[in-house]
């Protein structure tokens, strides 16, 4: 009786531990399936996941030199500036001690790059050649994107939380200018036909003109239909602005000779960054929740491409306009952080 009732026991202890295995492993793949992209009818493939160091924290912006081949990715989860090189395929180095940092803007014709440093309100520059930090000026409350007048030399900061516009003299690295916007601020460009700046404030669905000249707003464009605009993307070729809308998940296409809403479409939850490859003549616009929407554009008309899921939390996108791929960094891949590489099909 005891060998019959041991051997019961251990028959039912087997069969436990191999239905208890198989859950672990079911629910690993279906992590890992959930985790890979799934394109639908997005115009591209993935190329590879590759490493990227640090933990499984939120990245944020990016910005590429295409004469170096570094791309400059914010890891706002560890306070560092990630670089990467697009031909070897590998992280040269971290740049660490930039708190929160949010916005990333690389300035080839300067050697520099900046960083808003958002948990110490500073914008951080940092000399290209030797990748190491050289200035600190203090920004706003909350700098977020940035963008950078050439005519002027002058750095322009998005201060969210502060609602202005911080104006940096690049050549001395001092503060020069605070512009109130009368709202919570959004992204910044630089419009190198009317050589002007222009800001989202999403609290008032306007889009703000700024003339570095003067540091005057030149206008405030209503933007009806806009709950949220917070990305912004100057295709300065086809004279149109693409307006992302985080609250309601819509892009707004602006004809920018007439400053007018030309086109709305409905795009992935929560979108963020946006960015355009003028080889293929295609915007892409990454979303909070994963979903990539594409566009194309002939001369001033907009089509819609599709919206595929790139991956988990896939809210920021940069194009390498040579070799025309995209890069998507991810906080959590398998449980680690990766640089999707996705390319056009």
């Amino acid at each position: 009786m005891n060998h019959i009732r041991q051997t019961l026991i251990g028959r039912l202890l087997n069969a436990v531990c191999t239905a208890a295995i198989a859950t672990v492993l079911s629910a690993g793949c279906a992590a890992k399936a959930a985790d890979q992209p799934e394109v639908g009818n997005l115009p591209l493939k993935h190329v590879a996941d590759i490493p990227l160091p640090g933990r499984t924290s939120r990245f944020d912006y990016e910005s590429y030199d295409a004469d170096r081949h570094l791309l400059f990715i914010a890891h706002l989860g560890d306070s560092e500036v990630v670089v990467f090189d697009t031909l070897a395929s590998r992280v040269v180095t971290r740049i660490p001690g930039i708190a929160a940092v949010h916005g990333v803007l690389v300035v080839p014709g300067l050697s520099r790059v900046y960083a808003s440093a958002t948990g110490t309100n500073e914008i951080v520059a940092i000399d290209e050649q030797s990748l190491k930090e050289v200035a600190r000026m203090p920004a706003g409350d909350y700098p977020d994107g940035m963008a950078y007048a050439p005519d002027a030399h002058k750095l322009y900061v998005s201060d969210e939380r502060g609602a202005t516009e911080t104006v940096i003299d690049v050549s001395t690295n001092r503060r020069v200018a605070t512009i109130p916007l009368g709202g919570e601020v959004g992204n910044s460009q630089y419009d190198p036909v009317s050589r002007h700046i222009f800001v989202n404030v999403q609290t008032q669905s306007q889009l703000v003109e700024i003339d570095p000249a003067t540091d005057a707003i030149v206008t405030r464009i209503d933007l009806p239909g806009a709950r949220g605009n917070h990305g912004l993307l100057i295709v300065p070729q086809s004279r149109l602005a693409f307006v992302a809308c985080e609250d309601n998940d819509h892009l707004l296409v602006l004809d920018m000779r007439t400053m007018k809403v030309a086109a709305s479409f409905d795009v992935g939850g929560d979108p963020d960054v946006l960015a355009f490859d003028p080889g293929t003549n295609m915007v892409y616009v990454a979303g909070e929740k994963g979903v990539v929407s594409m566009f194309s554009i002939a001369g001033s008309r907009v089509l819609k491409l599709g919206d595929g899921k790139v991956g988990p939390n896939a809210h920021v996108v940069n194009v390498d306009t040579t070799t025309h791929r995209a890069y998507f960094p991810l906080k959590s891949v398998d449980g680690r952080p990766v640089l999707r590489v996705m390319d056009p099909r």
